[in-house]
């Protein structure tokens, strides 16, 4: 029997070994989110369209859940070349160039298509060139999602209801100075340590999109939801650059195109999922409060000064060029 299993795990790996002989690049990629989250499966998209497309000359090695380290240790695994791609968000960037800031900042845009206008043109496309100094090449950009409130202590109605609230933050210093403007008191956190702290009660509360408040069951330890819509959040996936530029040229416009590919295939499943995630909050017995635009307005309002004090950090040309850009796609 030993020897059985013996042969026949000997078998397998023999022919994991032969696939990855046979390619003769390997693309291994880091990513933070769960393997149920939209992201995830946009980049099991990538994976078919560059393998299939290359002819399993390019083998494509995806690691959710923070595998590889958190974002900020992608983002230099990939500098330093031990991975070849990470998807990080796109705030994480600005520890390197504070012009990322303005990606992020509260209430920057309307609607989420006012916000893929400006990062689908020049305006984004200068943000994808300044990576380059890093080491790095944006391949363009993939929904991380619109951000929302969920707590154990209140309700969330309005900017005073979250005064006090142990909020969990992205080690973002936007969105931390977001909260202690709106009078919560921001923690930043790994994002795998979340689940646990607020099942222990360590934080009240965290803020994120509805995908990933789903894929991660974060509603299985929260009483409350409200639909602030502060951040509208987006990942920015990069490779290494020596990496890259040692690929053939028809690789790397298949690497790009089946980003852009996976991208689009992103967008049909988030349109998808959006009310159904919603419901599947409320059924697990969370209170769901689903602001109005008046309501997201008082957060708007109160955090102006968030965004102020940022034109300064980004830079003014940077933050004025942003937020033209916004205001030319359809007002902020």
């Amino acid at each position: 029997m030993f020897k059985k299993s013996t042969l026949a795990l000997g078998v397998a790996m023999s022919a994991g070994l032969a696939f990855a002989a046979s390619a003769e690049t390997v693309i291994k990629i880091g990513h933070g989110a769960a393997e149920a989250f939209h992201m995830h499966r946009a980049l099991l998209k990538f994976e078919e369209l560059v393998e299939a497309g290359s002819n399993g000359e390019i083998d494509v090695q995806i690691f959710p859940s923070s595998q590889m380290g958190p974002d900020r240790e992608l983002i230099e695994g990939v500098q330093t070349g031990v991975l070849e791609m990470a998807i990080p968000p796109s705030s994480f960037f600005a520890g390197w160039d504070p012009a990322f800031a303005v990606i992020e900042l509260p209430y920057m845009y309307a609607s989420k298509d006012i916000a893929f206008d400006v990062l689908d043109g020049e305006a984004g496309d200068g943000m994808l060139g300044r990576v380059e100094n890093q080491g790095l090449v944006g391949l363009g950009w993939l929904e991380l999602g619109v951000r929302n409130v969920t707590n154990n202590v209140r309700p969330v109605e309005t900017p005073e209801d979250l005064e006090g609230v142990k909020l969990r933050t992205m080690k973002v210093p936007a969105h931390v100075a977001t909260f202690e403007t709106l009078g919560a008191n921001p923690t930043p956190m790994n994002f795998g340590e979340v689940y646990s702290a607020l099942q222990q009660g360590v934080i009240d509360g965290q803020e994120n999109p509805l995908a990933i408040i789903t894929s991660q069951r974060f509603y299985e330890v929260q009483k409350y939801l409200s639909t602030t819509g502060h951040v509208f959040a987006v990942y920015m996936p990069v490779v290494s650059k020596p990496f890259f530029d040692s690929l053939p040229a028809e690789h790397q416009q298949l690497i790009r195109d089946s980003m852009a590919a996976a991208r689009d295939y992103q967008a049909e499943l988030v349109a998808s999922e959006d009310a159904e995630q919603l419901e599947q909050i409320r059924a697990a017995g969370v209170e769901v409060l689903e602001l109005t635009a008046e309501q997201r307005q008082a957060f708007a309002d109160k955090t102006e000064s968030v965004r102020l004090q940022y034109r300064d950090e980004v830079g003014a040309e940077a933050y004025d060029a942003w937020v033209a850009a916004v205001s030319a796609a359809g007002g902020s």
